[in-house]
């Protein structure tokens, strides 16, 4: 007679089953070990008297989904041309970090309690954050590609080359980008005295409410160039935060503000919303260069605002 199964035994082929399934998914080793959401809710525990095996079952269904989620990410990555998918950011952190102005670059003439101006994060965390300005160039093939790679950036648009087409710039919103101010006409704010930085800022204020229906917090000055006025009017016209950044990335290639050019947490990275004439790629290409040099670095690429 053929011996009867216990239940002990299939239990054990059960966890076995599981390991085995849990097993396939490491083999995708670039990804942070985040957790992914279970494809059936959660396991509830078994009635009392039977079903002893539902965890294991449980177990085996996560695995399996787990496996898919990096087989369509992989597929992806590779399809855009990266030899590895995205390293996946961590969970973002429950207390966000207190920022301060960094050394060298405080203003003396614009009064207390200015924004903060930062290049970098204060993070423990394996993370950059990739930054957009302008919106000249408005490429589909960028929202496909930030769309499948799962990939998060931070837009600063100017209205003066985003205005053509703000359908673009709610199509990037919708795929979790925050739209931030860039002023109206993208001027060396230095140049100009307080009253005409206030119009700047606070009308770009007023035209993204209107275009993505909601003001922004965040504001990064063009070129970089900001004095006191700058700072007093941001403040003025409702923003909290002035980010600058530490790399700017172009199509292969980068420049850096340190003479350290490898990443370290927190880092901003810049770029553009332009194209093959503008820096002699396309937006997909800019991309790549900056998931290769994180993924090479062991960095992620996180969202901005879930840190700030």
């Amino acid at each position: 007679m053929t011996p009867r199964p216990t239940l002990r035994s299939g239990l054990l082929s059960l966890a076995v089953t599981a390991a085995l399934l849990a097993s396939a998914c490491s083999t995708e080793t670039t990804d942070h070990p985040r957790p992914l959401g279970h494809p059936h809710g959660d396991a509830k525990p078994a009635a009392a008297g039977g079903g002893v095996a539902a965890p294991a079952r449980a177990l085996a269904r996560t695995a399996e989904h787990q496996r898919r989620v990096h087989a369509r990410r992989l597929a992806a990555a590779r399809a855009w041309g990266l030899d590895a998918t995205p390293l996946l950011p961590p969970a973002p952190p429950r207390t966000k970090p207190a920022l301060a102005t960094e050394p060298g670059y405080g203003t003396n003439d614009g009064g207390p309690g200015l924004p903060p101006v930062i290049t970098r994060v204060p993070t423990g965390h394996r993370v950059i954050f990739l930054t957009i300005d302008d919106g000249y160039r408005k490429d589909p093939e960028l929202l496909r590609m930030l769309r499948e790679l799962d990939v998060p950036v931070s837009a600063f648009l100017a209205d003066r080359v985003a205005r053509d087409d703000y359908a673009y710039f709610r199509d990037l919103r919708d795929l979790g980008t925050t739209v931030n101010n860039h002023t109206l006409t993208h001027p060396d704010l230095r140049e100009l005295p307080y009253a005409a930085q206030r119009a700047e800022i606070c009308g770009q204020q007023r035209v993204l409410e209107r275009e993505m229906g909601a003001a922004p917090r965040i504001f990064r000055p063009p070129y970089g160039n900001y004095n006191g006025d700058t700072l007093r009017a941001v403040r003025d016209c409702g923003i909290d935060l002035v980010p600058l950044w530490q790399q700017e990335a172009f199509p292969g290639r980068w420049t850096y503000s340190r003479a350290d050019t490898a990443f370290h947490p927190g880092d901003i990275v810049l770029t553009h919303f332009e194209g093959p004439s503008e820096f002699g790629g396309t937006m997909a290409d800019v991309l790549r260069t900056v998931l290769r040099k994180a993924g090479d670095e062991g960095f992620a690429v996180a969202r901005l605002e879930d840190y700030v």
